[in-house]
């Protein structure tokens, strides 16, 4: 990065700025191979014979260099076998319905709103259960409100956030909220309960209205944009427990980021705005083609260097991906699998089922287990130890394999059948991503680090 040299070292997903010393080293390796002598000889005139040795010594620990030259560093694979879940958090898919029809939609179990079939009370009680038997020992929680549309089962939501405050109280544990909701079924009551209870709030919003209105359609087949920016904006004047996101779906004729951040941010409001972009969906005319993906990459990184200029002027522009990718680095985040799917997490349906995820309801891949009967635990190993398993799959080797861990199980699954499947259609532009996330991380960094402690540590208690 212009005159500074940095290593990012990736066992511990850490950064570390290069002295002249530890530079000499590594450029003297990568020109052929020495022995401590040797190195010692070759720098001797530049630094002292203990300096080198101290300095050879920390990069063995970190082994970034080694005593073998066939040797990569990379660990072998050492099977996973949980005898306990670590579930923090459950997903409650409450109902099948949506009062939309949007084109692009996933859900594998979606109804009509005539259709839709909705989870009774004492399944979202058992769930929760479930979540305490698995994990007593957390001391924080998560239930999370999905659907179809969650707010089009409303009345079951009040129920079940009564239930889990004073379950959850009298255990002297803590418990959050959150829902990801497309907005129209919104109303000042509604507004005030969710704000009491500090719902989180996740609003699907696609842009200025031509976007938003290509595919976010109602079942008449009518663009909702009109009624979305109304609703958000009463949204917006009224709650104010926690930030509001918007989640933005990118697909096939809609590339143009920067554009809908900045309708989305400074225009509606919202504080946070997150892109997720289609491109193994299963109709595949709305995916995004090769160049397209490449077009929605490119304008990340223009975001981004948005992103990097409000952070030295210490504001933040609420665009989530980088801000995601900026904290796994502060962090030191080291992802062995990509989410917390199976581990921290698990969805369920609204008959009970236990699921990798929110995205798998409805889907062939079978349960993980019931409410009534619990987690299969033998399953969830193998699930996980077939994806921790990185033999032959490339990523053993990738640089960012600790912060990609092989790609959303989803979209493994509906790419290639599998959801163990490394996403390799992503891997050269998410290297690219990342290594432009190392510079932006850095220069935040040398230049105004007081941006981490204000935005991160708020973030996270947020």
């Amino acid at each position: 990065m212009e005159e500074r040299k940095l290593l990012f070292h990736i066992p511990s997903t850490s950064i570390f700025e290069c002295d002249p010393l530890t530079q000499g080293i590594l450029d003297a390796l990568r020109s052929g191979e020495h022995t401590p002598d040797t190195l010692e000889s070759t720098l001797s005139g530049d630094f002292a014979s203990e300096s080198i040795r101290s300095a050879l010594n920390d990069l063995q620990s970190l082994a970034v260099v080694t005593a073998n030259a066939v040797d990569t560093g990379v660990k072998t694979f050492e099977p996973l076998e949980l005898k306990q879940i670590p579930l923090t958090t459950v997903v409650l898919n409450i109902n099948t319905g949506c009062n939309l029809s949007c084109t692009y939609c996933y859900k594998e179990d979606l109804d009509t709103p005539q259709n839709q079939r909705k989870m009774n009370y004492d399944t979202a009680v058992q769930s929760i259960e479930m979540l305490i038997n698995e994990s007593p020992n957390q001391e924080r929680y998560n239930v999370v409100f999905f659907g179809g549309e969650p707010l089009s089962n409303f009345a079951l939501i009040k129920r079940v956030i009564d239930y889990a405050e004073k379950r959850f109280q009298g255990l002297g544990k803590k418990v959050d909220f959150s829902m990801t909701t497309n907005a129209t079924l919104l109303d000042e009551k509604t507004i005030d309960y969710l704000n009491a209870h500090r719902v989180g709030i996740a609003v699907s919003m696609d842009g200025p209205k031509a976007y938003h209105d290509r595919n976010r359609i109602t079942v008449g087949g009518q663009g909702t944009y009109d009624t979305v920016e109304k609703k958000v904006g009463l949204l917006l004047g009224k709650y104010n427990s926690r930030p509001v996101g918007a989640r933005v779906t990118l697909t096939t004729g809609v590339t143009d980021v920067v554009a809908i951040w900045d309708h989305l941010f400074n225009v509606i409001g919202f504080s946070e705005v997150g892109f997720a972009p289609v491109t193994s969906g299963d109709i595949a005319s709305y995916n995004l083609q090769p160049e397209e993906l490449g077009e929605v990459f490119s304008g990340m990184k223009q975001l981004g260097e948005r992103y990097l200029d409000a952070a030295l002027e210490n504001r933040n522009i609420g665009f989530s991906n980088m801000h995601q990718l900026i904290t796994d680095l502060h962090e030191g985040n080291n992802k062995a699998l990509p989410c917390g799917a199976g581990v921290g997490m698990v969805a369920v349906d609204h008959e009970g089922g236990v699921n990798l995820c929110h995205r798998f309801t409805g889907s062939e891949l079978p349960l993980l287990g019931t409410v009534t009967e619990g987690i299969n635990k033998p399953q969830i190993n193998e699930f996980l130890n077939k994806r921790l398993d990185k033999a032959d799959t490339g990523c053993a080797t990738c640089r960012i394999r600790n912060l990609c861990a092989g790609g959303c199980y989803h979209e493994s699954y509906a790419r290639y059948g599998d959801p163990v499947h490394p996403t390799y259609h992503y891997c050269d532009l998410m290297r690219d991503w990342v290594d432009f996330g190392i510079r932006v991380y850095s220069t935040i960094m040398e230049k105004n680090p007081g941006f981490y402690d204000r935005y991160l540590a708020g973030r996270r208690a947020g």
